[in-house]
């Protein structure tokens, strides 16, 4: 692929053994065996177990290199003697012929590997380390193939996604709005959106028939439950000519989809969507 890796972490399987292979990762952990040394290294992408013989000079370089240090391997791929079936590389191992340290890492305020029971405060001011847990990188990466199932699936039904503006006027939604002063005006503030409400009746009655929007959306209000205070994104849609059973049948396809292809094989009760408000656009 280039300088730092020819294959990422997750891609290596059986019939890549005897390849001579470069990669690049984090030390995701390391286990001493006294001969061997094994070095799991961690990628967007996956895992891949790394071995070092105690007899090769790199032993000593890998026993002083912390976890989470960014480094780079060159070795020969090989089948595992103990096969890993929790692991989509578990059947293969990096014989390891050199080691390069990119981003040597200190000593770590919380852990990456395995669960840390660290207080939220010190989990959000090291947030960096934070993302790098397996369950919270797993959830952010869930998040965008949600978005992108959301977008294919609104398009297929004919509709046009629009950026709206984020600098506007004041559009109250039920909560108070975050004002941002304007340098030109002074004494006058602009209004960050609590939704695209009006601009999404503009493309309406402009002529521009099916909108959706993937929206960020601002309101100074207490933090609930299912949302993060003061900001979030919605799934904005509006329609021309449009019935409430039309209203109906985009959601049920478009939410119904999401939860059959995401639900992690849980059957969907397909139920009429009920309680959404309709308007109707001159």
């Amino acid at each position: 692929m280039n300088e730092y890796r020819t294959h990422t972490c997750g891609e290596l399987r059986r019939e890549d053994a005897g390849k001579q292979v470069r990669l690049a990762g984090w030390i995701h952990r390391k286990r001493n065996l006294g001969n061997l040394c094994f070095v799991d290294l961690r990628d967007h992408y996956g895992i891949t177990q790394c071995v070092v013989d105690s007899s090769s000079d790199l032993f000593e370089k890998i026993e002083n290199t912390r976890v989470e240090s960014v480094v780079g391997f060159v070795g020969e791929v090989a089948v595992r003697e103990s096969i890993n079936k929790n692991m989509p590389t578990g059947e293969i191992e990096l014989k390891a012929k050199s080691m390069e340290v990119y981003s040597a890492a200190d000593v770590l305020p919380i852990q990456v590997f395995g669960e840390d029971d660290a207080p939220e405060e010190l989990r959000l001011k090291y947030r960096f380390l934070d993302l790098r847990k397996e369950r919270i990188h797993n959830n952010i990466i869930l998040r965008s193939k949600v978005i992108a199932e959301m977008r294919r699936l609104m398009t297929e039904q004919g509709f046009t996604e629009y950026q709206t503006p984020i600098l506007t006027a004041s559009s109250p939604e039920g909560a108070r709005d975050f004002l941002v002063p304007s340098r030109i005006n002074p004494g006058k503030f602009y209004a960050l959106p609590q939704a695209p409400q009006q601009f999404k009746q503009l493309l309406m009655v402009s002529g521009f028939d099916k909108y959706f929007q993937i929206a960020p959306c601002f309101r100074d209000e207490d933090p609930r439950a299912d949302r993060s205070p003061g900001e979030f994104y919605q799934l904005d849609m509006e329609m021309s000519f449009a019935t409430q059973e039309d209203v109906f049948k985009v959601l049920e396809h478009t939410m119904g989809g999401i939860f059959n292809k995401f639900a992690n094989g849980k059957k969907l009760t397909k139920r009429r969507l009920s309680g959404f408000r309709l308007r109707k656009q001159c």
